[in-house]
């Protein structure tokens, strides 16, 4: 029997006949799709890349062939991408013995980075409509923004995000409404991690800009230059980032409320000891920076899910796989197996499994941190949480309903968690400094 699967990074040949004589545990799980027993042999096959035992690995691989399919349901869809990434992992462990074909590489770092697709503006609007995934943080975020800069005549919003500044524009249309002077500043660099778009960001705040003028909306937008360049693929350039986020560089103002937008960034940055980090991490001294700027608010927010610098390769199976099901699940829902607007949104949750899955060290980027250990950084590092209004919940409940009834939300303290079928998906923090109080807060909720 002949099976060869091509993946994001490497062709890998299972063709053998010596290799794949597979025990009866193994060729059980053909007759079957259960999730619990894909998640058991893809563990069984990290197990043995782990032992350096090659040929276990292979028919392992070969059963999970048989069984995975890119255009079957969602667990025989995420089994497909989980195969790639054991693929592209073992093709740099074993490039000979297990029969890597080097012609089809996309180089070391990214994995798939170089084959990105990349979408107009109105694609992009519809990859963040899809599933309330991104649109969550985004409701529940910017009703907080609102909250926070009322009474104030000038407004400055630092967006460190990976979506665009697709925020923005339904902040802009409620600020239509009675408008401060609104200024949005982005950095020059953003991780090279999906969506992509085909447009450079000072053409996005530009249309921001045009937008902004017909709502009849005072704004600024500005670009801070990092001297990164933005296909860098040694993850990162990190101390030069972390110095260019100052009060001088971002031109901040006394007359200006300064608002933090943390939309699925933070991750992205190291949680081990770097450069003139010093005894701390980046993402600790990236927070301490933020903290001096001293904003009147700080929104986090972020997928649900621990997959940390420590984690070993079982772990961030598992915890990957019941963690990713989500949105291929949801997909499942309303959309058709063939459907390219699937294929091409799970192909991008592909390149995040294939980079927590198939990359080590520096090379892994995708560093999930839980709600939980991010409220417990944040004390740490010298803010205090502020809880979500009811118009805030009324507002985000609003959004869920225009989606499939799966998707629903609950409130952990004075966090809000995006949830599919009552699994934990995005959650959304509100943060100030614990040096201001928040008693300003208190009353905005109040009112």
């Amino acid at each position: 029997m002949k099976a060869e699967l091509r993946g994001n990074s490497a062709s890998f040949s299972l063709q053998n006949p010596n290799v794949l004589t597979t025990s009866s545990a193994l060729t059980g799980c053909l007759s079957t799709l259960d999730g619990g027993c894909i998640e058991k042999l893809l563990l069984h096959c990290a197990s043995a890349l782990e032992s350096n035992d090659v040929t276990l690995a292979q028919q392992v691989m070969w059963v999970l062939n048989n069984v995975a399919s890119s255009i079957g349901d969602p667990n025989q869809r995420l089994a497909s991408y989980f195969l790639r990434a054991l693929i592209s992992k073992a093709s740099r462990v074993y490039p000979t013995t297990m029969n890597f074909d080097s012609t089809t590489t996309g180089g070391g770092g990214g994995g798939a980075a170089c084959r990105r697709r990349v979408m107009s503006v109105t694609e992009l609007a519809g990859y963040v409509d899809l599933i309330p995934w991104h649109r969550f943080g985004f409701c529940a975020s910017n009703s907080a923004i609102l909250k926070a800069i009322r009474g104030f005549s000038r407004v400055h919003i630092l967006d460190f995000s990976i979506t665009h500044c697709m925020q923005w524009p339904t902040l802009i249309d409620e600020l239509a409404k009675g408008p401060p002077m609104l200024r949005i500043s982005v950095l020059s660099w953003r991780p090279p991690v999906p969506p992509s778009l085909n447009v450079s960001i000072e053409e996005v705040g530009q249309r921001l800009a045009n937008f902004a003028k017909f709502k009849d909306v005072p704004f600024e937008f500005n670009v801070v230059e990092v001297g990164i360049p933005q296909d860098s693929s040694s993850f990162f350039h990190y101390d030069l980032l972390l110095r260019q986020v100052n009060s001088s560089t971002l031109n901040l103002r006394e007359d200006e409320a300064l608002v933090v937008n943390i939309q699925n960034w933070l991750r992205y940055l190291p949680d081990e000891q770097m450069g003139s980090c010093n005894k701390i991490s980046c993402r600790d001294s990236f927070l301490d920076t933020i903290n001096t700027l001293n904003p009147c608010i700080v929104t986090v927010v972020d997928e649900d899910c621990d997959l940390g610098s420590s984690s070993g390769l079982a772990k961030r199976i598992t915890t990957c796989f019941n963690y990713l099901w989500i949105p291929f699940d949801a997909l499942e829902t309303f959309m058709s197996k063939n459907s390219p607007q699937r294929t091409e949104y799970e192909a991008d949750i592909g390149d995040k499994i294939e980079n927590i899955i198939g990359f080590e060290g520096t090379q892994r980027i995708e560093r999930l941190e839980s709600g939980l250990r991010l409220s417990e950084r944040m004390e740490n590092k010298g803010f205090k949480s502020v809880p979500f209004c009811e118009e805030t919940i009324k507002e985000v409940k609003v959004l869920l309903d225009e989606h499939a009834s799966g998707w629903g939300m609950k409130k952990d303290e004075d966090m809000l968690i995006l949830t599919w079928k009552g699994h934990s998906s995005v959650y959304a923090t509100v943060w100030v400094p614990s040096s201001t109080g928040i008693e300003h807060w208190e009353n905005f909720i109040s009112n």
